[in-house]
């Protein structure tokens, strides 16, 4: 598959509007996806935010992996950072996360006579969940949500609690992928538009990629009797199996390859983690 490039031109404002803001803020939270959590992590954030203290979000983990979600909590935390993985759609992790603020805003003010809030802005990929766990920490509908990156569009204020403010931001991607292997992870799991891939050939690298790293829940899911040798293959063979075979026995590529991703955004395959962690001896 040809590799990636995706920065349309209200990234480049984001990233403006990052550098521009920093100044108000006492940390970053940043938001990655469980499944993916290098690829989720967008270096241009790394440079922009510097040495601003920072807590990790490891969002989606009903999704991946529960060893590989202990992993990379304790992998990430190598650098002085707090984790903590979240579901934002069932609020799991959220308390956690809300605890730690009022922590750290504690800290900030104490022995203040006047209290001052606790300012974090919040930043991330587009669709890793930034605004559904903003709504639980907020307890309502406060920021923009909806299932296709690029939802949320300009800069958001948010109160979460007394003395906290959010400062909301819109997913940032950057200008180019270096290694074709992120591209691919991040559109696997919807953070690329779509409407920008050939979704045949998204499916079948994805059906390549579980037949490698997880082959019998790719098998238990569409009941084949085995993996075989090629992603091709592999397709076509869930493909017979959901009966998407059109007039005079031709594959419906397109369906299988879409339906397979659904799925995997989904976690009907399974708990599943692209990105395995690697933990310093």
């Amino acid at each position: 598959m040809e590799s990636i490039n995706w920065y349309p031109g209200h990234m480049k404002k984001t990233r403006e509007l990052i550098q521009e803001n920093l100044k108000l803020v006492d940390l970053v939270c940043e938001i990655l996806d469980a499944r993916i959590p290098l690829s989720s992590r967008n270096p241009v954030i790394k440079e922009i935010t510097g040495a601003k203290p920072r807590i990790v979000v490891l969002n989606k983990s009903d999704l991946a992996s529960p060893a590989q979600n202990d992993l990379w909590e304790r992998a990430l935390s190598d650098g002085g950072a707090s984790v903590i993985q979240t579901n934002a759609n069932s609020g799991e992790g959220a308390k956690k996360l809300l605890a730690l603020l009022e922590r750290l805003r504690a800290e900030k003010n104490e022995g203040r006579e006047r209290k001052r809030p606790l300012r974090l802005m919040i930043v991330g990929i587009p669709n890793v969940g930034k605004s559904s766990l903003i709504n639980r920490l907020a307890g309502g509908k406060s920021a923009k949500t909806g299932n296709k990156p690029g939802v949320t569009r300009g800069k958001q204020w948010i109160n979460i609690g007394e003395g906290i403010m959010l400062l909301d931001t819109p997913g940032i991607l950057w200008p180019k992928f270096e290694d074709p292997s992120v591209g691919l992870d991040l559109a696997f799991c919807g953070s690329i538009k779509d409407e920008t891939m050939d979704l045949t050939e998204l499916g079948l690298e994805l059906i390549g990629r579980l037949a490698e790293m997880y082959p019998d829940m790719l098998a238990a899911r569409y009941r084949l009797s085995g993996i075989l040798d090629t992603p091709l293959g592999n397709m076509e063979a869930i493909a017979e199996k959901r009966g998407f075979v059109m007039s005079g026995g031709r594959i419906d590529y397109e369906r299988t390859a879409r339906t397979v991703l659904d799925e995997f955004r989904a976690g009907k395959i399974g708990r599943i983690t692209l990105e395995e962690a690697a933990l310093k001896n």
